[in-house]
């Protein structure tokens, strides 16, 4: 048999981070294009739960941007965990979430028990004031140009981040956004989002997507959210949602990828 070697996405790397606060165990995952970068530097998307999508992403990318009309050249910053297992289920609850009690979620008949919840504030200190400078410092970035990609509950997370701190990122990307948690509490913070925005002197792209074929509680949460932000005309939030017909909750994620990739690059994707 000839010899086997591992498989790389080109122009990727990872290596381990551990928090200054709480010593938490990150594996970053990091995709820089062949292109020059432009003066400005690269626009970066941070990537939440980047074991199971870290390497569509960069692959999008890197097709997707090899020619002209395609998307830009961004740089991707997976943020993931010491597993080989698409997901950490207990580490992701704790990260993505605010604190939340048995009472306040859905009821679960299936033995559902809850992991350590309330880690957004501590991951997003570690974002802002440890992951982002390390990148920088390897990477010539334009912070002017950053988003912030989840999915599922990573896609609460990046809804969570946008109406509590809008100014950290331009760009936000909520698929499939797990908005049941915490009986529903992002639907009030919401409500404080224009004047945040106006604080923090910010304007921001949001995009909500969601799958045809996911749980109906699901989709009406999302619809209700981005009827909500339209409704609001809040000023310097440029908001997209898209539904994709045919798809359910964890097949929804290749076509939401190029569509984010399209929406972050300027043009509006369309959604089926």
């Amino acid at each position: 048999m000839e010899q086997q070697i591992p498989y790389s996405v080109p122009g990727t790397v990872q290596r381990t981070m551990h928090s200054r606060n709480g010593n938490r165990e990150y594996r970053i995952f990091v995709f820089k294009p062949a292109h020059a970068a432009p003066p400005s530097g690269y626009p970066v998307v941070y990537l939440l739960d980047a074991n199971s999508i870290f390497a569509s992403v960069a692959e999008a990318v890197r097709l997707q941007s090899r020619r002209a009309g395609g998307v830009e050249p961004f740089v991707i910053a997976g943020i993931g965990y010491p597993t080989d297992e698409p997901f950490a289920r207990v580490r992701r609850f704790f990260d993505y979430t605010v604190e939340a009690t048995l009472e306040q979620l859905p009821h679960r008949p299936d033995g559902f028990s809850l992991p350590a919840t309330g880690g957004a504030e501590l991951f997003l200190d570690f974002i802002e004031n440890e992951l982002k400078p390390s990148i920088e410092r390897e990477i010539p970035i334009d912070r002017k140009r950053q988003a912030l990609f989840g999915h599922s509950l990573g896609g609460l997370y990046a809804l969570h981040v946008l109406f509590t701190r809008p100014g950290l990122f331009q760009a936000y990307i909520a698929g499939s956004p797990s908005l049941w948690w915490k009986n529903k509490y992002l639907f009030d913070e919401a409500q404080r989002l224009r004047s945040r925005m106006n604080q923090a002197n910010a304007a921001v792209s949001l995009m909500i997507a969601v799958g045809g074929q996911e749980k109906p509680f699901m989709i009406e949460d999302a619809e209700r959210m981005a009827k909500s932000l339209s409704s609001a005309d809040i000023p310097g939030l440029r908001l997209t949602y898209s539904y994709f017909g045919d798809e359910g909750h964890v097949s929804v994620l290749p076509p939401i990828i190029s569509a984010a990739l399209r929406f972050m690059s300027g043009s509006s994707p369309t959604p089926r």
